[in-house]
Order: structure tokens, then sequence, then C-alpha cells
């Protein structure tokens, strides 16, 4: 036998380390070539790296949530033949005779590792198996839970489902990335007959969570620290009136129902490149560190999409070159990428303005973050049907518009109050006046 160290590979765009957000193998499991060994990310992008070759691990190294360097050793495996690094020759023992203790170098590996894996990395393999136990032969008692998870992993709306149906989370096997307890999870342990479900009362609730902010929430919280401590934002919010681009939009979609469906997001998009063309400071990324403002050509927007893990924004390059409905199908594709968890590297770097919306839960108006490095942000508030007083009119007339607020941020230290204003006043005419949309 020799030994086969796995190392961080070079993932590219200047990446010096990446973090380890779960571990699929643990030591003494027996592997075979192309199994999953962890899983890394890097720039908010998640990579699952494949054993290269079959073997035994020995020893991984690293916790989740650790960052680790290029080029450091990840796992070390005993392989069948030749390995990559030099390791002391250990006689094979007869079959009849139980195997001796390993090396003192494979011994001093394991000592150095860190302990087996929580029940919070466990694979979706245990999942399984922890949820066919559940649901075999014979009721589980109340009094034999399944195997609690100290701290199990789940996103706040299905903590929150929990709550409402007063289910301790962490008697309930989760099927997720890492064993992360999903929605259908908590419905298939509440429909279990077995399971006590306690209706929720005026009861006390004592105790705290900890929760460990790593993988993609702590990238996010490290970024939006970057983009606040770096960038003074000023937000600046205006009014539109989209009562004909809403029916504008309807028209389309009527008319031409075997396309990509048309929502607001492509429109604004169209409306964002014609602006950045007059406003080209606005379309741009800032190096502070070298005082050098870098403006685009190309408008590469991107767009603040929501995940079961946090907030992404993958980017639809060269928007200046789709029309609606190739913005439409570009959207919803990296909608789709993001939210499995499968978007690359390429598709969630590269933005020069962000457009940000939260659709019907929009509120009125909101302060958003600048994506570092970029200068500029426009946000979208809900769309609210309400009486207005019609411009032009003598007598003041009163009609019911559908009205939203455009909320948008830019850095102060390169786009001036007047600078947005007309950026914003742009935006705000080409959507009360769709047809100028379309006239290059």
């Amino acid at each position: 036998m020799a030994h086969y160290v796995v190392k961080l590979p070079d993932i590219g765009e200047g990446t010096t380390e990446a973090e380890i957000v779960a571990w699929h193998v643990k030591p003494g499991q027996v592997i075979r070539e192309d199994d999953p060994l962890v899983d890394i990310m890097t720039d908010k992008a998640t990579v699952e790296l494949p054993a290269p070759v079959a073997g035994t691990v020995v020893a991984i190294n690293g916790k989740v949530g650790e960052k680790r360097p290029v080029g450091s050793e990840l796992v070390v495996l005993d392989v069948a033949g030749e390995g990559n690094v030099a390791a002391e020759p250990r006689p094979h023992p007869p079959a009849a005779i139980a195997p001796g203790p390993p090396s003192p170098a494979v011994q001093e590996r394991v000592r150095e590792a860190p302990a087996p894996l929580t029940p919070l990395a466990r694979t979706a393999g245990e999942g399984a198996r922890a949820r066919s136990v559940r649901a075999g032969e014979g009721a589980r008692p109340p009094s034999l839970p399944h195997r609690a998870v100290a701290k199990p992993l789940a996103s706040p709306a299905v903590r929150r489902r929990a709550w409402d149906l007063g289910i301790e989370l962490q008697f309930v096997p989760g099927s997720g990335p890492g064993g992360r307890i999903t929605r259908q999870d908590l419905d298939a342990y509440a429909a279990t007959p077995t399971t006590p479900v306690v209706a929720p009362g005026l009861v006390r609730r004592d105790g705290v969570e900890e929760v460990p902010i790593v993988g993609l929430r702590r990238a996010i919280a490290e970024h939006l620290q970057q983009s606040t401590r770096h960038i003074p934002h000023f937000s600046y919010i205006e009014e539109v009136d989209v009562t004909a681009l809403e029916e504008l939009r309807a028209q389309l979609n009527a008319t031409y129902a075997t396309r990509e469906h048309l929502t607001l997001l492509p429109f604004l998009m169209r409306a964002i490149v014609n602006a950045a063309a007059a406003h080209p400071q606005v379309n741009a990324r800032y190096d502070d560190d070298a005082g050098i403002l870098h403006r685009h050509q190309g408008v590469h927007i991107g767009v603040a999409t929501q995940t079961e893990g946090g907030l992404l924004a993958p980017v639809v390059h060269h928007a200046e070159a789709l029309d609606l409905w190739q913005a439409a199908a570009e959207l919803r594709r990296l909608a789709e990428v993001a939210r499995a968890g499968k978007a690359s590297h390429d598709e969630l770097t590269g933005s020069t303005i962000t457009l940000s919306s939260l659709g019907r839960l929009g509120g009125l108006a909101a302060t958003p973050v600048i994506n570092y490095p970029e200068v500029a942000i426009v946000g979208v508030n809900r769309i609210i049907e309400r009486p207005v007083v019609l411009p032009g009119v003598r007598d003041g007339q009163i009609a019911i518009r559908k009205m939203m607020n455009l909320s948008s941020s830019f850095d102060h230290r390169i786009v001036d109050g007047w600078e947005a204003a007309s950026f914003i006043a742009r935006i705000k005419q080409l959507l009360e006046q769709p047809a100028m949309l379309f006239i290059a």
C-alpha cells in the first residue's frame, strides 16, 4: 500500500484559499475513484472535489467552516500500487491474522486529523438511512426518537414551521446537503403517526442556539461588511408610474405566449442599459487601492437572487446585447442554477451594476447595499395601485395608477447626487413611456 495526498487545487481567478463547506468522507472509509470527498467554496461558488483514485481514507484535514490555502493537504488515502508521496513500507499481514497497527507516520496523521464528522456534516446517504429506519417495520415509540442532532441545519422558514408544529428539529433527519433539513423532511416527519406533535402554547422557552456562520452565509457577511466599510453609501428613492409598462408586458405575454414569459426585470434591465449609456460613471467598478475607476462599455447586471443558503447575485453578462425574451431566459436560467447550488464562478462574478428586487415583498422603500467594488445598485419595490393626481390636468383629476418605487444606492466617492438623480430620472422616463425602450 502507498499514500496518496489530495491537495486543495488552484481554482483560478487569483484564488489563494477556499472554505471547507461539507465533508463526504471520514477516516477509515473505503472510497472509489470519483466518489465525492469534500465541498469547498470560493467567491460564493461551491465546488465538489472528487477522489482522483480509489483507496481508504487515512485522515482528513480541516473542519467545516475552516479556510485552507491552495496547495494544502485535504485528504490522505491508502491506495494500491504507487501513491504520490513517499510512505514507510508496511508488511502485509497474513489473511488469517488481523491487521497490525498502522505505521507511526500514519498514526501521527490520524492524531492530527480532526474528529469524525458531526451530525451537521453527515452525508445525504446517512440521512437516507435514518429515514429508512424511521419508516421501517414497527412504529417508533415516542420514548425512542431518532438520534438527536446537536445543531440541526435548516433555513429560517423551516425553523419557523417547526416552531408552529411544535417539532424539535434535532430529531428530524435531513436529506439536504450536509444533512440540511428541508420542508419536505419536516412534513414527512410530522406525518409520521408516532411523532409527538405538541400544540404551540404560552410556554416558556429557554436555551440559546449557537449557529456557526460558515460557508455561503459567512461569505455574504464578509462581502457586505467590506462594502459598508469601504463605500460611503447614499440612497435615492423615486416613484415610477408603471401602469403603461404593465399593460405592455401583459400584451406581449399574451401575444407571444410560446416565448419566454416576461417579468418586470427584463424591462428594468433594458432601462438600465439605456441609462448607463448616458451615465457611464454608474456602470463601473472602483479599485480603491489603486485609485482607478474602471468604466465598462458592456453592461453586466448582477441580479440579487435568494437561495436556500443565502443571497447570491448571478450575472447577466452583456445585457446590452439581449432583447427582452433573451434577457428573461437568461434570468430564469441563472436563478435555477443559483438556487440549485450549481452556479459557476463566471456566473457569479464580473458584474458592473446590480439589480435587486424582492418582488411582491418589496415594501415601500429600502437602502440597498452596493455590491463591492461596484458603485451603484438599483432596488425595486413592489407595485401598488393607489390614487394619483394626473400631471398636466387643469382640474387635478385623480386616477388609480400602478405605482412603484425605485430605491437605489450609490458610492458617493464616484457618483454625485446630481448624477444619481439624473440616472434614475432616465430610468423613470423609460419605464413610464415604455415605447422608448425599443428606440436605440
